[in-house]
């Protein structure tokens, strides 16, 4: 009977012992997997979580208006967003990339009909009073936009429901003035120079034509 009661004695002594390294279960513990399968693919989520975490922070295309338009440009283009929450500044520079294009190639072909619905009245006026001096002097140009190598906002702004954004262009051109024979009078299809121009570009933002209209050409 005494060896039973010392018995009795050591298993609650162990009891004991356990209960105050292991402690009680509360039920917050966290519910480890069943096995070892079950821990993989959550290891391996809370792995792609932390490095796609990592690629967001360092990748620099998280932010990429930052060298689409000059900083004093900046109040400019937030108004605009604002008054036009469907802007899109990189789709708005390279459709700004395809007008210059296209209209420079238009203007050296003498051909600015093709563009005159992306035209001011006052800059088609002055451009087809270049090329009739152009043709009176029997002279024709043969360029080449060779490649814009830069297309920034250089300034924005909104007045009522009119917006105009001013691109500033810098872009390699092979120019050549020909006579009406083809002999070359200036310049070199092998020889480009960089050009820089400012030109702006306006848009009524309550109309449903979502063209913009080219309203003044400077150099910059």
């Amino acid at each position: 009977m005494v060896s039973i009661i010392i018995l009795a004695l050591v298993a609650l002594f162990v009891g004991l012992r356990l209960y105050s390294v292991l402690g009680e279960r509360t039920g917050h513990e966290q519910q480890l997997p069943r096995n070892a399968n079950e821990a993989r693919p959550q290891l391996a989520r809370q792995a792609e979580v932390a490095q796609a975490a990592q690629g967001n922070v360092a990748n620099p295309a998280a932010e990429p208006l930052d060298t689409a338009y000059l900083p004093t440009a900046g109040p400019g283009v937030r108004a605009l967003l604002s008054a036009d929450p469907s802007f899109d500044v990189a789709r708005f520079l390279e459709g700004a990339q395809g007008a210059y294009r296209m209209i420079l190639e238009a203007f050296w072909a003498g051909r600015i009909d093709e563009v005159r619905g992306f035209l001011d009245p006052e800059i088609a006026a002055a451009f087809d009073e270049a090329i009739t001096e152009r043709e009176a002097a029997g002279q024709r140009l043969d360029n080449r936009l060779i490649a814009v190598e830069q297309a920034i906002i250089a300034a924005a702004n909104v007045a009522g429901k009119v917006a105009t954004v001013t691109v500033r262009f810098e872009a390699d051109i092979a120019a050549v003035t020909r006579d009406a024979e083809g002999h070359v009078l200036a310049g070199s299809l092998s020889d480009a120079v960089q050009t820089r121009d400012r030109w702006t570009f306006r848009r009524d933002l309550g109309s449903n034509d979502p063209n913009w209209i080219l309203i003044e050409t400077d150099d910059d």
